[in-house]
């Protein structure tokens, strides 16, 4: 397990460009991915990041990269891949973390935000991997999630106030204000056992499902997007791609 020296938090809140959003982590549930994201918050790894990713009706995915001024975006340093815990179901509003297709235990650093149910029909999320690991979910704030996720897209990557034509265009570079930062995220309460008064939902598919290895195809919707959940997200690198 990746200890936390810093704090053993439950609630964390997320400072965005965008607004905020407050999430209450299980702590006791899933101990070794809520140490492992509370060490890259402890390191302060997380501030200043990106939403690098945005599938409507899906996900919004973050915590891998940071822009410096130019093109591609920077990937922040990861600790160790971490073992999967496949406990609470993704359903609409949770946090979860991204890992490599067809490698269940492959988490580092990215997570992402149910923002509608995927558990089960063709996302599959709860069994598709090993399920993937839910280990948190917002308590305060979804609203500015939603709002994030409407944002004019260039491929996937969320960036208000940057047009069409400066996306297809390979000569122009955004500056920071065209990107939806991730400015802090910060421990409001180090309480381990506030998740009890959570009505979480369990993941009950894992344990009947019949195996399913993913097959990574490019594709806009939900049902197609299972393999970009993967820590190293392809489109980053040709950003510039036209607007949904």
């Amino acid at each position: 397990m990746i200890a936390s020296t810093s704090a053993s938090a439950t609630i964390v809140e997320f400072t965005t460009s965008h607004g905020n959003f407050t999430v209450n982590l299980h702590d006791e549930t899933t101990p070794i991915t809520v140490s492992n994201f509370l060490k890259y918050i402890n390191d302060g790894d997380y501030d200043n990041t990106v939403i690098h990713r945005v599938v409507p009706d899906f996900v919004m995915q973050a915590g891998g990269f940071e822009f410096t001024g130019n093109f591609p975006l920077t990937a922040i340093a990861t600790d160790s891949t971490i073992q999967n815990e496949p406990v609470y179901s993704n359903v609409r509003g949770t946090i979860a973390m991204a890992k490599v297709s067809g490698n269940e235990n492959s988490a580092t650093s990215q997570w992402f935000v149910n923002v509608t149910d995927n558990s089960a029909g063709a996302p599959a999320l709860d069994t598709t991997n090993g399920g993937f690991t839910v280990f948190g979910e917002i308590i305060a704030g979804m609203d500015n999630v939603d709002t994030i996720t409407e944002l004019s897209l260039c491929g996937t990557t969320p960036m208000p106030d940057y047009t069409a034509e400066q996306c297809s265009d390979s000569t122009f570079v955004p500056g920071t204000e065209n990107f939806v930062t991730i400015e802090t995220v910060t421990i409001i309460d180090s309480t381990v056992d506030t998740a009890s008064s959570l009505n979480s939902v369990k993941n009950t598919l894992l344990s009947t499902a019949t195996p399913v290895t993913p097959t990574p195809t490019p594709s806009s919707s939900s049902s197609g997007s299972i393999a970009w959940l993967g820590l190293f997200f392809t489109g980053l690198i040709a950003l510039r791609r036209r607007f949904r």
